[in-house]
């Protein structure tokens, strides 16, 4: 990760996306009848599996990813124009890897790499989320992605984002916030914080 400011951090996670500049498939658009389900599954570490064996080769997972969509029943889906086929999901099909945070306060910009190349700024189209995680006790951190699919932020990244974050008042509450491009995403409320930090 690289230290607000350094604006060589942002170019270089960019570098490191194996799909940035390229465009996606027009998945939302394709309608194709259901074919039925298949032997695939994204395990709640990015990893995916066919058959129950774990596909090595990630240019075939990257292929894959471009033309994932999920629809409004919740469930995921690969899509091309003649067939759509279900696929499980255990947590978010994609995994923020990296994160470059520059600027301050209001003029502060994330921007995440995930696990398959995507390069994701939050802000109004890409929000950020937390979520309540009760087996732990902890937060996980989701970013959409495109559509409907969003990204778990990885730990050690999400270490890093809450270092970046700042009290902020929101909806006359004072929660623990991070800021990207103006827009406010509360993590969790200072006095739950102060209470877990005690």
């Amino acid at each position: 990760m690289q230290r607000a400011g350094d604006a060589a951090g942002l170019s270089a996670l960019i570098a490191r996306a194996t799909r940035a500049g390229k465009g996606l498939p027009p998945v939302e658009r394709w309608n194709p009848e259901f074919c039925g389900e298949i032997d695939m599954e994204i395990r709640a570490d990015g990893t995916w599996f066919y058959l129950g064996t774990p596909i090595g080769r990630m240019p075939l997972v990257q292929l894959f990813s471009t033309v994932l969509r999920k629809d409004a029943d919740g469930r995921t889906y690969l899509v091309t124009p003649v067939e759509r086929v279900g696929i499980r999901v255990v947590d978010a099909p994609f995994i923020a890897v990296e994160a470059d945070i520059s600027g301050e306060g209001e003029d502060r910009v994330i921007t995440f790499r995930t696990n398959v190349g995507d390069v994701v700024e939050v802000g109004p189209d890409h929000p950020l989320r937390f979520v309540d995680e009760p087996e732990t006790g902890g937060l996980k951190p989701y970013v959409l992605v495109r559509g409907r699919l969003e990204a778990l932020v990885a730990r050690p990244v999400m270490y890093e984002l809450v270092g970046y974050g700042e009290d902020i008042e929101v909806d006359g509450r004072l929660m623990f916030s991070v800021r990207s491009r103006g827009e406010v995403y509360p993590i969790m409320p200072v006095e739950t914080l102060e209470r877990l930090s005690a």
